[in-house]
């Protein structure tokens, strides 16, 4: 009989020193300020030394007493000078994070598990350059670093991954640099005050787009092609106009090596609507019904037909193009 050895997850949760360090992180971050623009000062600006800093502390301080013990000269010059070097490498390290100011540029929408961009502008008004500053989600493991040109600025893009569609505060952000020795650690925490828009992710494999609705209401529905394509295109008809040619497929089709060519049937679109129903989304729960109508107007616009969406208390009217798509879109992530 085998025994786990390993400590359930509620105990590690529960853990004095893991407990007292989320409190206190929650604690402190809160009281920092929500800005989409910050300038580094001496007030948020905190340093420490690293690993390598308490090896060299730990070495001078062996050199020093051998020093004193054998009355060595150049045992003294030696630790002296290292000794200096580390503060010299102190006050840089410090001067190297102070004085920039950091900029976030608000980011676009983005679908559940899709990775958010985050896009920083570090600008410098001194007349030197800065070497080796990261920036990074705090608590995460990939860094992003950058040098910031004097009297110039830099870009740097970080990344985080929402995991629930809605409106979401960004996550607390960190820059930081060891440059010049790697002795001392340099750091800040930033709370930027933008949000981002989470659309939920489409499904996978979704069915065909609906049929149209007749818009008078008493005819019977048709039904959709078997390419799953709303039946207000067609294929190409000699003699068709240019403004009825749906370019995007013309596009995907030359793409693939094929030369069919598709126009869109303006006697089919008035007669018929194309309605994305919440109702008839043919599932019980509602974040898998939300996923197909993502999916579905993702479909629909890529092939540039009219359609509307229909959620409980909400009716957005049929319409095409980016803005419709987008107004579409967040309809679904704020339901």
């Amino acid at each position: 009989m085998s025994t786990n050895t390993a400590p359930p997850a509620s105990f590690i949760w529960l853990s004095p020193f893991s407990f007292i360090r989320k409190r206190f992180q929650s604690w402190w971050q809160s009281r920092l300020p929500l800005t989409d623009t910050t300038t580094l000062t001496q007030r948020n600006v905190y340093i420490l030394p690293t690993r390598p800093g308490f090896m060299l502390a730990t070495t001078l301080l062996v050199l020093l007493v051998a020093s004193i013990n054998y009355q060595l000269n150049l045992g003294y010059l030696l630790t002296f000078l290292l000794a200096g070097s580390a503060v010299v490498g102190m006050h840089v390290c410090h001067g190297t994070l102070r004085g920039i100011t950091m900029h976030l540029t608000p980011p676009e929408p983005q679908f559940v598990g899709v990775n958010a961009p985050l896009q920083v502008t570090i600008m410098s008004d001194r007349k030197s350059t800065r070497y080796g500053i990261g920036m990074s989600v705090l608590e995460a493991a990939h860094w992003s670093w950058t040098d910031v040109p004097a009297q110039g600025s830099a870009t740097l893009q970080v990344a985080f991954r929402p995991v629930r569609r809605g409106l979401h505060a960004l996550p607390a952000l960190t820059a930081e640099t060891r440059f010049p020795l790697g002795t001392f650690r340099v750091w800040t925490v930033w709370r930027p005050a933008a949000q981002v828009l989470v659309y939920p992710a489409p499904e996978s494999f979704a069915p065909p787009l609906p049929p149209g609705e007749p818009r008078s209401g008493g005819a019977a529905a048709i039904q959709s092609q078997t390419t799953g394509e709303f039946d207000g295109v067609r294929a190409y008809r000699r003699g068709d106009p240019m403004k009825l040619v749906v370019w995007k497929k013309v596009a995907k089709a030359i793409a693939s090596g094929s030369d069919e060519l598709v126009s869109r049937d303006t006697q089919q679109a008035q007669r018929y609507e194309l309605w994305l129903d919440f109702a008839q989304c043919g599932h019980v729960d509602t974040e898998h019904r939300l996923s197909r109508l993502c999916a579905w107007v993702v479909q629909a616009d890529r092939q540039a037909v009219d359609y509307g969406l229909r959620m409980p208390g909400l009716e957005i009217r049929p319409g095409r193009g980016e803005a419709h798509k987008k107004r579409c879109l967040e309809a679904l992530a704020l339901c």
